[in-house]
């Protein structure tokens, strides 16, 4: 007997009128590709190591690139020197195979830590002859109180060589006090007014202190400025303070030798600052305020050079002129020996 008709309705389905427009093999594409999903791992989203390299090696490129670019832009609103000062100096010499810059920091009232109340012309508070080739770093610290011979001034302390003719001056009186041929490429006037902003910019820096410091009131410390010995952190302010003590209770037979040490230790300190985590974190702030720190001849690439050199390249024992006596020139000035000088000069150019 045949068999009775279902109870319920059979539909047939229609066909897909874009089924011939589907390139052959599709479904099969997509069947193996689900299955190479269900194959990985639970938790595999496909971040491997070198992804995590890559990325980060971006990110850090971008970083540098930001803060470069950043640099030469404020390059471009720093003041320059007077046209007497270039004309000074000397076209020889570059920041591949050696060039002199001579670093100056004037006395002059005007920032947050300097007595404006004070008068008369600024004298250079720094003297330093820096010698920059690549891959390293000398530097040389000339004392304020050194008696030189200025050019249509007569014989004084050398300091008294950017109140009588700025920094043009002081190029041609520094060149004649060194002597052995040395020659200035470039000048750098520290601009203490924004110096303590900069230092701020690396979020303070840590500076050895050699002994413990009790000066009497100067500047704008008007209670005096107290530190203790070893390594201590300062502020933009109190770092700048550090570098200007011209007297130390606790330590009555420190001279002007020790006030160059501690600006060169001031130095040093930026450089250590500049190459940890914390000094890469800043580095955008770091780049945009440096150069407004600054007054100088050389161009924003030269400058960002010789930036590169000073934290990256090697450093040899900071150079600081030993005197022959103490307050035995004019106006109570020291005198170096001019083998002294000569030593100085072979050790500062290698």
């Amino acid at each position: 007997m045949a068999d009775p008709p279902p109870e319920y309705k059979v539909y047939r389905s229609r066909r897909n009128p874009l089924a011939g427009l589907r390139p052959k093999g599709d479904l099969e594409g997509l069947r193996r590709r689900l299955g190479r999903r269900r194959e990985r791992e639970p938790g595999d989203r496909g971040i491997t190591p070198g992804r995590v390299v890559k990325w980060l090696a971006l990110a850090v490129g971008g970083w540098i690139v930001l803060s470069l670019a950043l640099f030469l832009l404020s390059s471009l609103f720093q003041g320059g020197v007077s046209d007497e000062a270039e004309r000074a100096l000397s076209s020889q010499g570059n920041l591949l195979t050696g060039s002199n810059i001579l670093i100056l920091g004037s006395d002059a009232r005007t920032g947050d830590s300097i007595d404006e109340s004070q008068t008369g012309p600024a004298r250079a508070d720094t003297i330093m002859v820096m010698h920059a080739a690549f891959g390293s770093v000398r530097k040389l610290s000339i004392p304020r109180d050194a008696e030189a011979q200025i050019p249509g001034h007569g014989t004084q302390k050398i300091n008294a060589a950017y109140a009588l003719g700025g920094s043009a001056l002081t190029v041609e009186t520094v060149e004649g006090y060194l002597g052995n041929g040395l020659r200035i490429n470039h000048v750098v006037e520290v601009d203490f007014e924004d110096l303590p902003a900069f230092i701020d910019a690396f979020g303070g820096v840590t500076v050895n202190v050699k002994n413990r410091i009790c000066s009497p009131p100067f500047d704008n410390f008007w209670k005096g400025f107290n530190l203790r010995a070893g390594e201590r952190k300062l502020n933009g302010r109190r770092a700048l303070g550090f570098a200007r003590v011209r007297k130390n209770n606790c330590a009555p037979n420190e001279n002007d030798l020790d006030r160059a040490e501690r600006q060169q230790e001031l130095l040093n300190a930026i450089r250590r600052r500049m190459l940890t985590p914390g000094g890469f974190l800043r580095m955008p702030l770091i780049s945009w305020r440096a150069p407004r720190a600054l007054k100088t001849d050389m161009s924003g690439p030269s400058l960002l050079a010789l930036a590169a050199d000073a934290a990256a390249g090697s450093s040899d024992e900071p150079i600081v002129l030993e005197p022959s006596c103490l307050d035995c020139g004019i106006g109570g000035s020291l005198r170096v020996s001019d083998g002294s000088k000569s030593e100085a000069v072979r050790r500062l150019e290698g």
